[in-house]
């Protein structure tokens, strides 16, 4: 009778935390397309404060970025104060952020962005502040009262935590909070989160983090840093989970932080062609004017932003160079050439090479062979020309034949002719 009573106890309890999960759902309606900002790390570190932010928040504006898509202002690690306050509140760094977290949410809504912020689902964060085990549903509803739109959760000091539990508990505490919140998942891709996460995050990192280096990885003692060739290799098989709502992240841009005009470009250009979150991490108050070219370039970012949702499939390669291609709305397809080479190539674009359906994801057809494509060229801004004295517009009817320079890329948008 006690082992019937005891077993009939348990059933109940299961039953209640089945329907309170059930019941308990990420914001849906956020992030329908990949999210779009700037994050304070890459450049930064941990040396930010007050000014910084509000001065990336006035350049955000100044510089159009705001205009082009990018409304997410995220401050990453090492915001928080040493302790937590007499309630266990988590609390902002007084000596770096004194007018405090509320007061610097409002000054960022204000200019019309959206406020990001850092946690960890470990006891530590990994810059060694304070993380969120044990205090997520007083994190989330802190949060929630400071106006944050976005939350990095990080995955340092996690020894022995279960990453499906710890990022659902931090889901349900947003939920519970009830301030709609972007869930940025960085738990390195360890636990293969893209087969898991759809229900639980909005974004979940696929690798490691990455570093200023184009083509090879980089030790940090105990941990390897990633290239971004070294990511980008890491995304080919994982496209089929990613959709509106719910997106692979290979980690944040390194544009404007040291590469080259063409690495730049070419980096951009494929985290765009992945349908990757476009999350900026360099100093926008002093870059260049180039690479404000090419964070701003409408229609990389609208390939990016494209509603179908659909990440892009590597067709094929030769001798280090790569042929991408991504469904979009209208019947259209924006195409890829990636050399990964130091060196140019010349490249022959035989479309008909390049007949096929995408049976993955999106199902829909190319049919190069029955249909003719206008062909505009992402970078030049205009539509490819053939090479003849009367300069006619090239369509997908005819080859086309292109020089690539080193660690570069060719980006066209091909719309079906009428």
């Amino acid at each position: 009778m006690i082992r019937t009573k005891t077993l009939v106890s348990l059933l109940f309890c299961a039953l209640i935390l089945w329907s309170g999960n059930a019941m308990a759902q990420k914001f849906s309606s956020l992030a329908q397309t990949p999210p779009m900002g700037w994050n304070s790390w890459n450049k930064f570190a941990c040396e930010i404060d007050e000014t910084l932010i509000k001065e990336m928040a006035d350049a955000m504006v100044e510089k159009g970025l705001l205009n082009a898509g990018y409304e997410y202002l995220n401050l990453d690690d090492c915001w928080h104060g040493a302790v937590r306050d007499e309630n266990e509140f988590i609390q902002a760094d007084a000596k770096r952020f004194p007018s405090g977290m509320k007061a610097l949410g409002d000054y960022i809504h204000s200019k019309g962005l959206k406020f990001g912020i850092y946690s960890d689902a470990g006891c530590e964060t990994c810059g060694g502040r304070l993380g969120s085990l044990g205090h997520e549903y007083q994190d989330a509803l802190q949060y929630a009262r400071w106006g944050v739109d976005y939350l990095k959760y990080d995955w340092c000091k996690t020894e022995n935590v279960n990453p499906v539990g710890a990022y659902t508990l931090i889901r349900d505490a947003i939920r519970k909070a009830g301030r709609p919140i972007v869930l940025s998942m960085c738990e390195w891709g360890h636990s293969k989160p893209w087969e898991w996460a759809s229900e639980v995050g909005h974004l979940w990192r696929t690798t490691g983090d990455i570093c200023l280096s184009y083509d090879g990885n980089v030790s940090q003692g105990d941990w390897t840093a990633l290239g971004v060739l070294q990511i980008l290799d890491l995304q080919v098989d994982l496209r089929k989970y990613a959709g509106p709502g719910h997106w692979n992240d290979p980690d944040m841009l390194e544009v404007g932080n040291g590469f080259t005009e063409a690495e730049d470009r070419s980096h951009f250009s494929m985290w765009c062609m992945l349908a990757a979150p476009l999350i900026l991490g360099n100093d926008i108050r002093t870059m260049s004017d180039e690479t404000l070219a090419i964070i701003t370039n409408a229609d990389a970012i609208a390939v990016n932003q494209d509603p179908m949702g659909v990440q892009a499939l590597k067709h094929s390669a030769n001798e280090g160079v790569e042929y991408w291609f991504k469904p979009l709305t209208d019947n259209r397809w924006a195409m890829a050439v990636l050399n990964r080479n130091t060196e140019s190539r010349n490249v022959t674009i035989d479309w008909q090479r390049y007949n096929f359906t995408d049976d993955e994801v999106s199902k829909l057809s190319t049919n190069f062979d029955t249909k003719e494509y206008e062909i505009k060229n992402v970078w030049a801004k205009t539509n490819v020309k053939t090479k003849t004295k009367s300069k006619k517009t090239a369509t997908t009817a005819k080859p086309i034949n292109a020089t690539v320079e080193g660690h570069d890329i060719l980006m066209y948008i091909l719309t079906p002719k009428k």
